[in-house]
């Protein structure tokens, strides 16, 4: 232990790390062991890197940002049945497989646990986990097949939501024959110095590296190896927090496979032209999503001969990719985009510091950043009433909470 401990001393001189072993001494072995761990595994390039990022004033943005082309689900009209026949042999075929990103906690929702096991409150107290499982099984019965789960966690969450599973018997699932557990990787959180934080564990202060970690998440854990055992080909990619997602959806499957593209996404309309979300277009010749903040008010409300918003399909995080697209997405890290948070944290002298305003840099890569690595992807619309249901809010925001959720999914599944 000796040696390793001057070993990491050494690395953490070299980066101006030293104070993350100030506490060491007072760690129980167990501990000991975790914080070094820890400390080997991080990669201090990269993190000097993502620090001085902070401190780069952002360049004007001369990309060019144009419409992006779309298929409307319920005007396919002949080109529907086609689509779906083509998708539904490859689910037949079994070559479909699901992942639900669930590395959050539900904080915001009031919600002592990972989000995934939260009750909307519906009359049948079923989870968000539950709800998506049932739709999953579902679709498979229709198939004759078991659509593979893989769950993407993160290392505050992991054991809680295994054990929820194990105590609900996997809602009728086999637990590493046709649902898998994985973590979602992570990234240490910094002060405006480019300290690394200490946690109040007197672990390193971890946070995960955003949604766009999947790729690289799935292909380290080697997950996409088990789908190429499973013989699945296409993987759909979906949140945990949309009680109404569709993951099996012969219609999208159909299309990727028959325009010949490695990804395929949903998208709904924009609610109204300045709805505050990310909208599918094209960036410099290649698919990509813009936010938001990018798009200008002449954008936002810009309209084609029929009267439809140029910039109006939001992305809402149902996408579909072939197997090759994440391991080749999956091989080097996306760019990293910082947000400034509040943080608690132990000072030097031991101390737990509780901000009252956001005090430290948290790094995280988008799922969509990797598309402008493909040249062409599909994008279907379809209706947000039947599609997308995301509790991302306490009820008292009236936005995208459990009351609007549960409204939604009672509607579509004609439980009132």
């Amino acid at each position: 232990m000796d040696i390793r401990l001057e070993e990491v001393k050494s690395i953490l001189k070299k980066y101006g790390q030293e104070h993350l072993l100030n506490h060491y001494d007072k760690l129980d072995e167990e501990k000991k062991k975790e914080l070094l761990d820890q400390i080997e595994n991080i990669d201090f390039e990269l993190v000097n890197e993502l620090y001085n990022s902070t401190k780069q004033t952002k360049t004007k943005n001369n990309d060019k940002i144009e419409a992006i082309d779309y298929l409307d689900k319920f005007k396919l009209n002949d080109k529907y049945k086609y689509y779906e026949n083509i998708g539904k042999k490859a689910i037949k075929e079994g070559k479909l497989a699901a992942v639900t990103m669930a590395g959050g906690q539900g904080t915001r929702l009031g919600h002592d646990g990972p989000k995934g096991t939260y009750d909307i409150g519906l009359d049948s107290h079923k989870s968000l986990f539950e709800l998506l499982c049932d739709n999953l099984k579902e679709e498979g019965k229709k198939y004759g097949v078991t659509i593979p789960w893989f769950i993407m966690t993160s290392r505050e969450n992991n054991k809680d939501t295994v054990e929820f599973f194990e105590k609900h018997r996997y809602f009728g699932y086999q637990k590493n024959k046709n649902i898998f557990f994985f973590e979602q990787g992570e990234l240490p959180m910094m002060d405006t110095e480019g300290k690394i934080l200490i946690g109040e564990d007197g672990l390193v202060k971890l946070a995960a590296d955003g949604h766009g970690g999947i790729y690289e998440s799935l292909v380290k854990t080697k997950m996409t190896d088990k789908m190429r055992e499973l013989g699945v080909e296409w993987v759909f990619i979906g949140g945990v927090d949309n009680c109404l997602v569709k993951m099996v959806d012969p219609v999208l499957m159909g299309i990727a496979i028959d325009k010949k593209v490695t990804v395929a996404c949903k998208s709904v309309v924009k609610d109204n032209p300045h709805e505050k979300v990310g909208v599918f277009c094209r960036r410099n010749g290649k698919p990509n999503v813009i936010e938001y903040s990018e798009i200008t008010d002449e954008m936002a409300e810009a309209v084609d001969e029929n009267g439809e918003l140029l910039y109006g399909e939001s992305h809402i995080l149902c996408n579909l990719f072939s197997i090759d697209a994440i391991e080749r997405m999956g091989k080097e890290p996306l760019p990293y985009h910082v947000a400034y948070k509040k943080a608690k944290y132990i000072d030097k002298d031991g101390n737990l510091v509780v901000p009252d305003s956001p005090n430290a840099y948290k790094f995280e890569a988008f799922l969509f950043d990797a598309f402008g690595e493909v040249d062409d992807m599909a994008i279907l619309r379809v209706k947000r009433e039947e599609e997308f249901a995301p509790v991302k809010n306490a009820d008292s925001a009236g936005v995208d909470c459990p009351k609007t959720a549960r409204e939604l999914y009672k509607k579509f599944y004609h439980l009132d």
